[in-house]
């Protein structure tokens, strides 16, 4: 027997939970509960730190002890600083990782030069004006896409703020240079902006995430899998073709790295930071407005933002959250504590769920509090 259904407070339409079996809401509750205690490991979860520790490296003995105060910012304001210059990336990027005491290989310790050269060809200012113009488009366009879900006015606003809060280390001109702060924004764009049967602006705006931050592939190919399901042949293709535009470049990349490395090149330690699905809270609510709240207060508002996705019922919404768990699990098992940006590529939109958390806790709660029965009186004449 299903419940009653309750009327839609900020979504239209209702959620994945109105009207579901009240033992199924009891049993959806609690499992609500304990995702949210996995949310609170945050607090007990190493905290990011610097690529490199100025303090530690000044005390350092060794050979190959990192200059005082190297971090990741610097090197690449450094390498946007040589190509400015006029020197060619690859022997910039290498120079400086070297100097830095970076890893060279295997070749993606080496970034793609996308960002750097634009970033050299443009003013300072043109720059941090194009990445305001990135976020404001990003926002622009979510409360586009969310204006027919929203009830009114009020949640609408709400679900606008809440993109900005996602955008809070994106907006601080002085990160411009990570490659994160540009290609977790187009991420959203193309979230924002795919709809059936109109797909090639996604496409477009996707692979322009892959081609400043490689890692971007990841969505690029949850958003392919996801058309091949729905059976839309021409939108998977265009996915397709957009990796495969990227592979070519990557290949190119792999093959300018490697004229510019020798044997004694330091190799990376590896990604198996295995740090677990504490440590990527804690790096969603420190890259986003999250970060004024207290680490508990924070991990619970993130925890419920993801029960909001999962809420809405709406073709973009599994897309999200697939793109999140994605995500959330790469930085779960891979990352470690000095890739703390990592979190960058989902924290834009991320926060949007509560505006669907609202109708979906209350309609799960409706539905686990029916105590309807069906009674059957027999009549004897």
């Amino acid at each position: 027997m299903k419940t009653r259904r309750g009327a839609p407070l900020w979504v239209t339409g209702g959620t994945r939970f109105a009207g579901m079996p009240s033992a199924q809401a009891r049993i959806g509750l609690v499992l609500v509960l304990v995702f949210l205690v996995a949310c609170l490991s945050a607090i007990v979860s190493p905290g990011p730190r610097p690529s490199v520790d100025g303090g530690a490296a000044s005390t350092a003995v060794a050979p190959d002890a990192p200059p005082p105060g190297q971090t990741d910012l610097l090197l690449y304001e450094t390498i946007v600083a040589g190509v400015r210059g006029g020197s060619p990336y690859y022997a910039v990027a290498a120079e400086t990782q070297r100097s830095g005491h970076y890893p060279l290989k295997p070749f993606f310790t080496v970034r793609l030069p996308t960002l750097a050269v634009v970033e050299a060809n443009l003013p300072p200012l043109v720059v941090k004006l194009l990445l305001l113009a990135l976020c404001v488009g990003t926002i622009l366009a979510w409360v586009a896409r969310l204006r027919p879900a929203m009830t009114g006015l009020v949640p609408l606003g709400a679900a606008g703020l809440l993109v900005i809060a996602g955008l809070y280390v994106n907006l601080d001109a002085s990160f411009v240079v990570f490659h994160e702060v540009w290609a977790g924004p187009l991420i959203a764009l193309s979230l924002a902006l795919r709809r059936p049967g109109h797909w090639l602006p996604a496409v477009a705006v996707g692979l322009s995430a892959m081609l400043i931050r490689e890692t971007a592939l990841l969505y690029v190919a949850i958003m392919t899998v996801f058309a091949w399901l729905e059976g839309e042949r021409r939108e998977t293709l265009g996915w397709l073709a957009g990796i495969a535009i990227f592979a070519a470049v990557l290949a190119a990349h792999a093959h300018a790295v490697s004229l510019v490395t020798g044997p004694l090149d330091r190799v990376s330690q590896g990604w198996s930071g295995l740090e677990g699905f504490g440590f990527y809270v804690r790096l969603a609510t420190i890259s986003s407005g999250l970060d004024i709240l207290p680490q508990w207060l924070a991990s619970l508002v993130l925890g419920m933002a993801l029960f909001g996705w999962l809420a809405w019922r709406d073709a973009v919404a599994p897309r999200a959250l697939v793109v999140f768990a994605a995500y959330a699990a790469l930085i779960s098992l891979f990352a470690r504590s000095d890739n703390f940006y990592w979190a960058l590529m989902t924290t834009p939109v991320l926060l949007v769920g509560l505006v669907f958390a609202v109708d979906g806790l209350r309609d799960m709660i409706a539905a686990a509090r029916d105590t309807r029965r069906i009674t059957v009186t027999r009549v004897i004449r």
